[in-house]
């Protein structure tokens, strides 16, 4: 019997359900103080549906716009890999895709709350609503052989205006290389509206700084296993759990040999930045 998740008439209802309901008020244009420095790294206080309202300003101007994320691994590893600094300096928008980050800044008296966390998780059903409405292309580039293609085989159904179109991310990614060229040149035929690079950090941010000039003008987004999520290979924490800070539990439960060292080790060596963050914070309160 078919799966009725899977038919196009589900997500649709799903979607006018949720056009229809009444929404909290957002601001089109951000504040001043929603671009904040937080244990050395700078980053936007936005919800997910000023997200997406940036993506469709970019493409209905057609201009090429990176959005990036932080969280707690990402602000490790721009200690061990300083080159990140240029995939950030290139963006437009950094979500923060960290619960605990955001307690952390609210306690240094910022202006952040809890529906400032903002990843694909978080805004995937209201995004793929709008992509299968105005017809967008979008090309994926990352994963494993076959996961993207039944990623997008699953998208599909439930959101066939949307021009969906897959790359695996097993490719020698080097400047220069062969097959590095030849995903540009995939990238450029297709003319996507959104780019999506998922072949986790830092490998995606290295790759799309690295390539930025040749990308075509589209928004580019960096999104970690994405895509393994909408296969299937990956699951899913509920939203719930992202918005009590405690999805990290979830994911190292079921991937602890991949994700210990990254969840109980690697946030113990930004110690130092967030005692000097406190320290700056009791200045300024003085």
């Amino acid at each position: 019997m078919a799966d009725p998740s899977l038919s196009p008439s589900a997500p649709e209802r799903f979607a006018t359900e949720r056009r229809a309901r009444p929404r909290a008020p957002f601001r089109q244009n951000r504040r001043a103080h929603e671009r904040v420095t937080i244990l050395g790294q700078s980053m936007d206080l936005v919800k997910p549906e000023e997200v997406l309202h940036h993506i469709q300003k970019a493409v209905r101007q057609g201009e090429k716009s990176l959005i990036a994320n932080h969280n707690l691994h990402s602000l490790y590893l721009m200690q061990k890999r300083p080159e990140l600094g240029a995939f950030y300096d290139k963006a437009d928008l950094i979500e923060v895709d960290s619960t605990p980050l955001l307690a952390f800044s609210r306690a240094l008296g910022l202006h952040s709350r809890g529906f400032h966390r903002c990843t694909y998780l978080d805004w995937r059903d209201h995004f793929w609503s709008v992509a299968n409405r105005q017809g967008w292309r979008v090309l994926s580039v990352g994963g494993a052989p076959g996961v993207g293609d039944e990623a997008a085989r699953r998208l599909k159904a439930r959101y066939p205006d949307a021009d969906i179109a897959i790359h695996h991310g097993f490719f020698d990614a080097r400047p220069g290389s062969s097959e590095n060229a030849a995903v540009l040149d995939r990238i450029t035929a297709f003319q996507p509206h959104i780019l999506f690079v998922g072949m986790g950090m830092p490998r995606q941010e290295l790759w799309i700084a690295e390539n930025f000039e040749r990308l075509p003008d589209c928004v580019i987004l960096s999104v970690g296993a994405a895509f393994d999520y909408e296969a299937g290979v990956q699951s899913a924490a509920p939203r719930w759990m992202g918005r009590a800070g405690i999805e990290w539990a979830y994911r190292l439960l079921h991937d602890p040999k991949r994700l210990f060292v990254r969840y109980c080790v690697e946030p113990w060596t930004l110690l130092p930045l967030a005692v000097r963050d406190i320290g700056q914070a009791r200045g300024r309160s003085r």
